[in-house]
């Protein structure tokens, strides 16, 4: 009788020796953070976890102060903005749209805007164009630039936008030789009350000097105009600046 008890001991040492042998194995091919989730899962499943309750996310919230109302999406304004190359925009001295793409392909970028009158629109656009040279495609050709932009039915791009050149080249289309003219840009250049009044305004271009790829066909820039400083090919980088007057918000936007 002893000896049977012995023997089964021994066996059931045996089986679970092999067992642990077998589960460090298992555990050395996948990993201790694969192994780590599993046993995490398990334990969860073998507990008896409450039911909770399905939450709405974004809760009503306290009330908009002075009697105003929160804005919807149906306040906001469209805005498509096209730039050869790329380009950076403030509305109100917030940054409020940023073309990903620093060269090719050429793209449209859109964005809903809350808007907030007086609104100050400052975009630098910028031609690709070599820091050095002025040129682009390895210094073997000399870009062009251009810009639009149409927000909501009435804000579009024109010659009633102020538009100054701070990078030009190559002097004097120079490319066997190019030079390039840079001027330093304006620290607040896209605040609300910088002084643009001593800038020139923007000359506007044909569709057909631009040249713009499909997308710029693929969205709506009804009314707008292609601007640029006076060079379209030798001014590399023009800040743009527009100043919109309208009805005050009837609407709280925590300013």
């Amino acid at each position: 009788m002893k000896t049977t008890i012995l023997i089964m001991l021994s066996l059931a040492l045996v089986l679970s020796t092999k067992a642990q042998s077998n589960q460090k194995a298992v555990k050395s091919k996948v990993g201790p953070d694969i192994v780590a989730y599993q046993e995490a899962g398990s334990l969860a499943q073998g507990q008896n976890q409450p039911k909770r309750k399905r939450q709405r996310r974004g809760g009503r919230g306290g009330s908009a102060p002075g009697g105003k109302r929160k804005p919807t999406m149906s306040d906001t304004l469209r805005a498509n903005v096209y730039a050869d190359n790329t380009f950076i925009m403030y509305i109100n001295g917030n940054l409020v749209a940023v073309d990903s793409i620093e060269f090719i392909p050429h793209n449209v970028v859109s964005v809903d805007v809350l808007p907030e009158y007086p609104m100050t629109i400052a975009v630098m656009a910028k031609d690709n164009a070599d820091q050095e040279t002025g040129m682009e495609y390895e210094n073997t050709n000399i870009g062009d630039g251009g810009f639009i932009l149409k927000i909501g039915e009435k804000i579009v791009s024109g010659k009633h936008w102020k538009a100054k050149n701070f990078f030009h080249g190559p002097i004097k289309s120079d490319a066997k030789n190019p030079k390039v003219i840079k001027t330093t840009l304006p620290n607040d250049w896209f605040k609300a009350g910088f002084d643009d009044s001593s800038w020139p305004s923007a000359k506007v271009f044909q569709e057909d000097e631009i040249g713009p790829k499909q997308p710029y066909f693929d969205h709506d820039f009804t009314g707008a105009k292609w601007i640029w400083s006076d060079d379209i090919k030798l001014d590399n980088t023009v800040i743009f600046r527009l100043t919109v007057d309208g009805p005050e918000a009837g609407f709280y936007t925590g300013r």
